[in-house]
């Protein structure tokens, strides 16, 4: 999901690894991708935890703030796109 939101936001995908914290476009990139794959992929908070570098009360106060967000037309765009996408990455990997 890292590399599907660095190639989605044209960011780098070291950039949403690196511990610590980042500038806002950064961290608003990886609050999107830890919410997807918190609600795409139905991984535990404390599994995406793991896989970003973060805690569960960081996934956690991502996943309310982008739903919070998504009140936003073009926001909700944003992530609806990235979920189909990590959604045809998820069923592509389940052919193989």
């Amino acid at each position: 999901m890292i590399d599907i939101a660095a190639a989605l936001f044209n960011v780098s995908g070291r950039e949403l690894r690196q511990p610590g914290r980042t500038c806002t476009s950064v961290a608003r990139v990886r609050q999107i991708a830890m919410y997807v794959t918190h609600v795409v992929m139905g991984m535990t908070m404390s599994e995406v935890g793991r896989g970003f570098g973060r805690d569960r009360t960081t996934v956690l106060h991502a996943c309310h703030l982008i739903e919070d967000m998504r009140d936003d037309a073009d926001f909700d765009a944003l992530v609806v796109t990235t979920e189909k996408v990590a959604r045809a990455a998820l069923r592509g990997m389940e052919r193989i």
